[in-house]
Formats: C-alpha cells, sequence, structure tokens
C-alpha cells in the first residue's frame, strides 16, 4: 500500500472512529430550537442542562400574556418551534392548524405526568394530541388578613366599595372579565353579548376602587403593604405567603378559572424530533422539581407531588383541593365575534 493510500485510509479511519465515539458517548443531537414561554416561567438552569446532555442549543423568549404571545407568534418575525401558553390561547392555535401532532410514542417520562391533567387539557384538546400539560391552578384574591374587615370568600369584596384604591385586578382581557363574570353569575366562556357588556359595566363601575391592572408584579404590590388585595394565580399566592405570612389566598364560592398552561410543537418547526426531545426531557422528574421550585405553581407532574412534604400537599395553592374547583371552569376559546367584542370592552375599560 502506498503512502498516500494509507494517509486516506488513516484519516478515514480515525473520520469513523470519531463519528461512533461521539455518537456512543454522547447520543447528541445536533441542532436548535427556539422557544416562547411566560416569563420566569422555567427554570434558567434546565435550558443549560438541555443543550448540555443533548447538544440541541434552545434560543428562549419570553411573553407576559397569551395575548402578546400570540402577536409575536403570528407576527412571523420569529419561527418559534414551540409555544407554551394558556389553554384557551393554545386551542385557537389547535384550531388555527398551528400545531403538530406530539409524537408520545418517542417519549420515556411521559406516565410522570397524571392522567386527570391530561383530563383537564381535553377541554381544549380533545384527543390530548397536541399539548403536554405544563402548570395549572386556579385564580382567586391573595389578600392582607390584618386589613380586612371581614371574610373574605366572595368575587364581591373586589367590587363593593369597601376597600377603595387598594384593590389590583389583572392586566389580561380574559382574567379579568372572568372575575366579573363569575360574580354575575355567568359562564367565563359566555358567547352572550348582553352578559359581556354587563360584565364591562360592573368593570367600568368598579375602576375607580382599582390602583392598577397588572400580571406578575400584582403578588409583589400586596406582599410590600402597597394593595390589601389582588386578583392573582394559585402559584403566585404560595409565593406571596412565603414573602408575607399574614397573605391569604381564596378561589371565591362563585368559582373561578381553574387553568392549565401547556406546551405545543409548531408548524413551522423544523425538527420535531428534538422538540420531543425537549418536551419529554420537561417530564423528567429532576427537570419538572427543578422547574416547580423555581416557579412554585401547581405541576402535573405526580412524581414530583408524591416528593412533597405533607405540609406542601396540604397547601391549597400548591395543590388545590378536589372542591375548590366544584365551580371552576377552563377557559376556552371563544368565537371571532365574541373575541373581537370583548378586546373592544376591554379596551374601552382600559381608555376610561
Amino acid at each position: 500500500m502506498t503512502m498516500t493510500k494509507r494517509l486516506i485510509s488513516i484519516t478515514i479511519l480515525t473520520a469513523l472512529l470519531s463519528s461512533m465515539l461521539l455518537g456512543c458517548s454522547s447520543g447528541q443531537a445536533k441542532g436548535e430550537l427556539t422557544v416562547v414561554n411566560y416569563s420566569e416561567y422555567l427554570d434558567p438552569e434546565m435550558l443549560d442542562l438541555f443543550t448540555k446532555e443533548t447538544g440541541i442549543k434552545v434560543n428562549y423568549e419570553e411573553a407576559l400574556t397569551p395575548e402578546e404571545m400570540y402577536a409575536k407568534y403570528s407576527s412571523g418575525a420569529v419561527k418559534y418551534d414551540l409555544v407554551c401558553s394558556s389553554d384557551y390561547m393554545m386551542e385557537k392555535l389547535i384550531k388555527d392548524g398551528e400545531l403538530k401532532e406530539i409524537p408520545w410514542d418517542s417519549f420515556e417520562n411521559k406516565g410522570n405526568i397524571g392522567q386527570k391533567y391530561f383530563d383537564l387539557a381535553s377541554a381544549i384538546d380533545a384527543k390530548n394530541a397536541y399539548t403536554l400539560p405544563y402548570f395549572w391552578g386556579t385564580l382567586g384574591i391573595l389578600y392582607d388578613t390584618t386589613k380586612v374587615k371581614a371574610p373574605v370568600d366572595s368575587w364581591d369584596v373586589l367590587f363593593n366599595g369597601d376597600y377603595a384604591g387598594q384593590v389590583i385586578m389583572q392586566n389580561s382581557m380574559r382574567d379579568s372579565f372572568m372575575v366579573a363574570l363569575k360574580k354575575l353569575g355567568y359562564s367565563v366562556n359566555t358567547e352572550n353579548p348582553d352578559e359581556l357588556k354587563e360584565a364591562q359595566e360592573l368593570l367600568l363601575k368598579q375602576k375607580p376602587d382599582v390602583q392598577a391592572y397588572l400580571v406578575d408584579e400584582a403578588r409583589d404590590e400586596v406582599v410590600a403593604g402597597n394593595a390589601i388585595m389582588a386578583v392573582v394565580y394559585s402559584g403566585e399566592a404560595y409565593l406571596g405567603h412565603e414573602y408575607n405570612e399574614n397573605l391569604a389566598y381564596v378561589v371565591p364560592k362563585e368559582g373561578s378559572n381553574v387553568w392549565i398552561d401547556c406546551f405545543g410543537i409548531t408548524k413551522h418547526c423544523q425538527n420535531p424530533e428534538n422538540a420531543a426531545k425537549f418536551l419529554d426531557f420537561l417530564c423528567r422528574e429532576d427537570v419538572a422539581k427543578a422547574n416547580f421550585e423555581y416557579i412554585y405553581y401547581s405541576t402535573p407532574n405526580e412524581k414530583v407531588i408524591e416528593g412533597l412534604s405533607d405540609d406542601e400537599k396540604a397547601d391549597e395553592t400548591l395543590v388545590p383541593p378536589a372542591n375548590a374547583m366544584d365551580n371552576c371552569e377552563v377557559c376556552v376559546q371563544q368565537s371571532p365575534e365574541t373575541t373581537e367584542l370583548m378586546n373592544e370592552l376591554w379596551k374601552e375599560i382600559k381608555a376610561e
């Protein structure tokens, strides 16, 4: 064999061995994923861990509300591979043909997600084909027990004028309308224009009593003593009590929204296998635990729930009891006409 042939053979052999070693030692699948999620809704260290384990780089973006997420997604400026949003917005993406079916057969950790959470998600994804439950919970009132005049058990406390200038509402159209609709005895998913206008009238009448419309900062204002009560998500209520032991949380007796946030693979995703790897990674017990401890919202990962202390399991902000959801509803996607009407009514509320 000539020197040239030997060099060629050695080069080829070295390349083959390197390829085999890389495949055997790391199992990495190179590529990138672009993800949009809610603000502070995933432990950043988990993104680094996923890249370390798989070689897949994650480009990560955030949005404050479902509407902001949808605006970012629909603008087309960025082709997202994975989105995480709330029930009704995920349903819209499904109905609009924007999501791909999740290849569940490739998952190793799907069994960690309790079936009851898939059942909850079936309100917006009937066959559980497009969405992975990520976090869930309720919407209620966080309040300072040292400053209220009577037990808090009804949405009426936000509207009766007793706490004028000390009330924080959610800066979210669906969430604020939900409060008014439930107080009036209507469904959070009503398509009745008269009921929506009645809810708007109630919210307009309430406006002088509202200190601010906020999202993530709502909890902080009550914690700091700048407001007496705020409409918040159950996970925010848990953290609020951790910062201030005088705070309490209630799901009003009229009922509320039981929400579920999910991940989905978009139609733009060029590598569904990598996207599925990321979703399966999120289902892993250690990863789900890290995200739970970073956010402290209710997790659908039953392995994580099993590992909670008795005190944590008894905390209704972390593990809402079944009876707390007796009058609760999942928000589903409404007709374009209803959405348009709500948008106009909401703009009028914010403009006043």
